[in-house]
C-alpha cells in the first residue's frame, strides 16, 4: 500500500499582485513544504503582499496559488486550517483579550463554551492569562503582539501564518515565542513566519525563502544557499594563543586566498582579565574557495602544530551574510 502524498504547503506558480503601478509581487514560483519557513527580504521586498494571498486576504492578480491543496481567496473552509497573525495592529479596545479571541473562535463555527474555552488556552500559551479579561485597549505594544498571536493558533490550524510577530516584544517574551513556534511545529503544524530580525528566523529555522523586489532569491536551508554562491570566497575565523605562527602557516596552504589578523578588543580583554578569566587573543580571518579542503588540510595542520586553538567558526554561512551577498 503507497503512503499518501501530501500537498505542499504554498505552491505559487508566477504569482504577481500589483497595486495600480505599484507591484507588489512579480512571477514568484515557489513551493513550501511542511515545518518552520522563514520569510525574509528587504522592506519592500513583497513579503506581507505573499502572507495576505496565502491567507487569503488578497485575491492573486496572475498566476496560481495553491495552499493545503487549495486556493485560499474567499475560501471559508480553507480558513478554518489557517491561523492568520498580521502585522497590523487592529484590534477591539473595549473587549478583553478573553473576549475577542472568544469571538473569532464562535466565528471560527464554535460553540460559546468551546470557544472561551480554545480562548483562555490560547491566552495561556502566550502568557497573557493575568490581562486576559482586561479591555485591549490598556494592553501595551507587546500585549497587543501576543494576543493577536493567540487568535492566530486558538483553533489549532494546519497552517499558521505570522507577519513579524515577534514585534514590540521584549527578549524575554520574543524567546518564549520563538520556542512556542518550535513546539507547534514539533506537534505538526506548519509555520510560515517573517521577521527582519534575521538570527531571530536562523534560530527557529534553517529552511528560508528570500524575496526582493518581489521576485524569488532564493530558497532552500542557509547551508544550502550559501554553497551556491560561488562567486563569493568562504570567510573562516581562527582563534588561539599562537596567533601569529598560525597566521603565517595559513598563508603557507594553497586553499587560502587571503589572510588577515584581527587585534583583540583591549576594553574587552582587560574587563574578562579582572574578573580572573582567559584573556582574548588575536583572531585570523581567512578567505578560501574551497572550504571542504581547507578544513581537511587545517585539521591535520593544527593537530601537527599545536596552535593551541580556542575556535573556528565560519564567518559568512549565517542567515545574515547569506542575506547580505544576495540583496547586495
Amino acid at each position: 500500500m503507497s503512503a499518501t502524498v501530501q500537498a505542499p504547503t504554498v505552491q505559487a506558480k508566477a504569482l504577481g499582485r500589483w497595486y495600480g503601478q505599484v507591484v507588489g509581487l512579480n512571477d514568484l514560483d515557489v513551493s513550501i513544504g511542511e515545518g518552520i519557513t522563514g520569510l525574509v527580504g528587504p522592506n519592500g521586498a513583497g513579503k506581507s503582499t505573499f502572507l495576505k494571498l496565502i491567507a487569503g486576504e488578497l485575491r492573486a492578480s496572475r498566476g496560481s496559488l495553491l495552499v493545503l491543496g487549495e486556493e485560499p481567496f474567499a475560501n471559508a473552509a480553507l480558513y478554518r486550517q489557517l491561523g492568520f497573525c498580521p502585522q497590523q495592529d487592529a484590534l477591539y479596545e473595549d473587549l478583553s483579550g478573553l473576549a475577542f479571541v472568544t469571538l473569532l473562535m464562535r466565528l471560527h463555527g464554535f460553540s460559546r463554551s468551546e470557544g472561551r474555552a480554545m480562548a483562555a488556552e490560547a491566552l495561556d500559551r502566550v502568557q497573557l492569562t493575568e490581562a486576559s479579561q482586561k479591555p485591549m485597549g490598556t494592553y501595551s505594544k507587546g500585549m497587543r503582539q501576543r494576543v493577536r498571536l493567540a487568535q492566530a493558533i486558538a483553533h489549532e490550524p494546519k497552517l499558521l501564518v505570522a507577519d513579524e510577530p515577534l514585534n514590540g516584544l521584549d527578549p524575554v517574551m520574543r524567546h518564549l515565542m520563538m520556542d512556542l513556534f518550535t513546539e507547534l511545529a514539533g506537534r505538526g503544524m506548519r509555520v510560515i513566519v517573517s521577521s527582519h530580525v534575521l538570527h531571530e528566523v536562523e534560530s527557529m529555522t534553517s529552511e528560508i525563502v528570500l524575496i526582493h523586489r518581489g521576485r524569488l532569491l532564493a530558497q532552500g536551508s542557509v547551508t544550502e544557499v550559501r554553497r551556491l554562491l560561488g562567486r563569493h570566497p568562504h570567510r573562516v575565523q581562527l582563534r588561539a594563543r599562537d596567533t601569529r605562527r598560525m597566521a603565517v602557516d595559513l598563508m603557507r596552504m594553497e586553499e587560502v586566498n587571503s589572510v588577515t589578523i584581527e587585534p583583540a578588543d583591549p576594553s574587552a580583554t582587560q574587563a574578562l582579565q579582572s574578573e580572573n578569566a582567559k584573556p582574548i587573543h588575536a583572531s585570523v580571518r581567512i578567505e578560501t574557495r574551497a572550504l571542504e579542503e581547507f578544513y581537511g588540510e587545517f585539521t591535520k595542520l593544527a593537530a601537527r602544530e599545536n596552535y593551541g586553538l580556542e575556535s573556528l567558526e565560519s564567518a559568512d554561512e549565517s542567515l545574515e551574510a547569506v542575506f547580505e551577498y544576495l540583496v547586495s
